[in-house]
């Protein structure tokens, strides 16, 4: 197998990495896949990805008899957080035509459909019915199909309470939403005020810099937050790190959307089983190959969600874990 150089597109605003040489494509039997990403770096898009929903999807692919670099080639590519740039990168994607595409978020899907109505696309999206990609969760039409999730914004009104919970005198919070504004962010204020408890500014970050972030947050810190609460974003699954680091340093009980924050030293989590929405991906990207038609495959909405805590972050920032949290979690994590 030939490794390929990072091929940079846009100057270096998205990359792709094909991992398997071009020649297999004319194997018999073998597929060629694109994997596209809003922010994440294309070195996360792997089976060893520190992240372990990538890894359970490859892992899912392997178990279906999809090996890269045997009977499979992957390319993989990002905007890295860069908007602005999705049209672009989308089109380039689009016109190498491979079997199939991989994506994630609702602005990238959206950049796909209006690049391409044959290369049947499989996504990670909140809403494809709201966001206008489909008429239909049960019969999607079209070349896309994938998972949903279309978390209700009540969600919110259950990790409030759990924040409440594991900090019972709250009553500041910080919010971090992604750049985009709009009724989600209206919505989720009105549940957490509802709730009792006020909502301190800031509440989004304007690009996907760390440097942002840091503004954000010391922002947050500075007008009085006791908690964080972060949002769905995909953009913060990126930059989960920069976030944890400073939910430490500033003391604040930060409660997440999913199970990659807390297993990078994040407080803890509530959410939908990401690692199984991508192991979902991986059956219906097995569907598309053996010829079957997007969109007659509904589109799959998860239903079960767990609370994960991190007791060693918990006792980094003097946090007492009250029993009765400890009596909920679905997982605890030293």
């Amino acid at each position: 197998m030939r490794r390929r150089e990072f091929i940079t597109l846009l100057g270096g605003a998205a990359t792709a990495w094909p991992l398997a040489a071009w020649a297999q494509q004319t194997q018999r039997g073998s597929h060629r896949i694109a994997i596209l990403h809003p922010s994440h770096p294309v070195t996360e898009l792997t089976e060893t990805s520190s992240l372990s929903y990538y890894r359970a999807l490859f892992d899912e692919l392997r178990r279906l008899g999809y090996i890269e670099g045997r009977n499979l080639t992957v390319e993989r590519y990002s905007v890295e957080g860069h908007v602005e740039n999705s049209s672009a990168v989308a089109r380039s994607v689009a016109s190498r035509n491979p079997d199939l595409i991989f994506t994630v978020g609702d602005w990238m899907v959206k950049a796909l459909r209006e690049t391409t109505a044959t290369v049947p696309i499989v996504v990670v999206t909140r809403d494809p019915v709201a966001e206008g990609l489909t008429q239909s969760l049960a019969r999607p039409t079209g070349n896309i199909t994938g998972v949903t999730v279309a978390l209700s914004v009540e969600i919110y009104a259950k990790r409030i309470q759990l924040l409440r919970e594991m900090v019972p005198a709250l009553s500041r919070v910080g919010i971090l939403m992604g750049p985009e504004p709009g009724d989600f962010e209206t919505q989720t204020r009105k549940i957490v005020q509802t709730a009792g408890v006020a909502v301190v500014e800031p509440t989004r970050v304007e690009s996907n810099s760390d440097a942002e972030y840091r503004r954000v947050l010391t922002a947050i810190s500075q007008a009085g937050a006791e908690a964080l609460l972060v949002n769905d974003h995909v953009q913060h699954v990126t930059k989960r790190q920069v976030i944890i680091e400073l939910a430490s340093k500033f003391d604040l009980p930060a409660i997440y959307p999913q199970r990659a924050f807390v297993a990078a030293g994040g407080l803890m989590a509530y959410g939908i089983d990401v690692p199984e929405i991508f192991r979902q991906c991986a059956r219906q990207i097995d569907k598309v190959l053996k010829g079957s038609n997007p969109g007659e495959i509904p589109f799959y909405q998860p239903t079960k969600f767990e609370l994960l805590i991190n007791l060693k972050a918990a006792k980094d920032i003097g946090l007492t874990v009250p029993p009765s949290m400890l009596s909920l979690a679905d997982e605890l994590i030293e």
